[in-house]
């Protein structure tokens, strides 16, 4: 498929210029670059801005409740692991009320690919501080400033034990392009957070914001080196995207016997007559 086959044929109704359009764009041709069929792609999204993009892509998808995304992607997955399984969240929908169920998809290493789209804040519900909200900041939930810390989502994935940490910016759409090929390809859990200006509720971190500290991780840079990879998460004058961190693990389907060589819905279902379990519980 051409990038463009994976079209909906639902127009997006993103306020123009937001980061999210070239997120769509990124994706769908990571998907026509990697020669995936729609058919074999499921999109799990959460809910706010990001929660829109399985209306606009031409594959299979599910909408879930806000926080929620993790559970059903693992149960997509571990019911049909030759399918590819992309979750599209904001930093409200992961890093807020899905923050538990993230942390533990992280332990199972599940063979998903996880984008949050980072805005730093609530932008569907018109402007409220999320948790990567810088400190200080004023919005329609804290009018005197938030007083709380901002939450680092990829140094909680690399202590965590994701076996992919990646950042990408939605400024940047081919090199983000090519961070989902990635990501898709890595066997394991991948975690890629992308930088994306809210253009209505966000202006705060513009695209003028982020390109005078956005800077490239080179082909040098050693992405194994854990050490390495923490640093560069905590810096705060400068955000490098690309790879920050990759290891290799065995994933939780391949430790599944019962799918480590086919997938529950190849086995299908084996009929058994349970009339007399039915009649001990009658």
């Amino acid at each position: 498929m051409k990038a463009v086959e994976f079209n909906s044929g639902k127009l997006p109704n993103w306020c123009p210029g937001c980061g999210n359009f070239a997120i769509w764009n990124a994706i769908k041709g990571a998907f026509a670059e990697l020669g995936i069929n729609g058919k074999d792609i499921v999109n799990i999204s959460g809910i706010g801005c990001s929660g829109k993009m399985l209306n606009y892509l031409r594959t299979y998808g599910f909408h879930t409740l806000h926080g929620r995304t993790m559970p059903v992607a693992t149960g997509v997955k571990l019911a049909n692991n030759r399918l590819t399984v992309l979750i599209n969240g904001g930093d409200g929908d992961g890093y807020g009320m899905g923050m538990g169920h993230f942390v533990h998809a992280i332990r199972r290493n599940l063979d998903i690919t996880y984008l949050v789209h980072n805005n730093h804040v609530y932008g569907l519900t018109t402007g409220q501080a999320s948790p990567t909200t810088d400190r200080g900041l004023k919005s329609k939930s804290t009018p005197h400033g938030v007083i709380d810390e901002p939450l680092n989502g990829l140094l909680i994935s690399l202590s965590a034990g994701a076996t992919f940490v990646a950042r990408g910016y939605s400024g940047d759409m081919e090199h983000l392009k090519n961070l989902i090929k990635e990501g898709i390809n890595h066997k394991g859990f991948a975690h890629i957070e992308v930088l994306q200006p809210c253009v209505t509720f966000g202006k705060t971190y513009s695209y003028e914001y982020y390109d005078s500290k956005v800077y490239k991780l080179t082909e040098e840079y050693d992405r194994s080196n854990y050490a390495d990879a923490l640093r560069i998460i905590q810096e705060e004058d400068k955000l490098a995207i690309g790879v920050i961190y990759q290891t290799k693990k065995l994933t939780q389907e391949e430790m599944l016997p019962q799918i480590s060589h086919t997938s529950l819905f190849e086995k299908g279902v084996n009929k058994r007559d349970i009339t007399s379990i039915m009649d001990r519980m009658g």
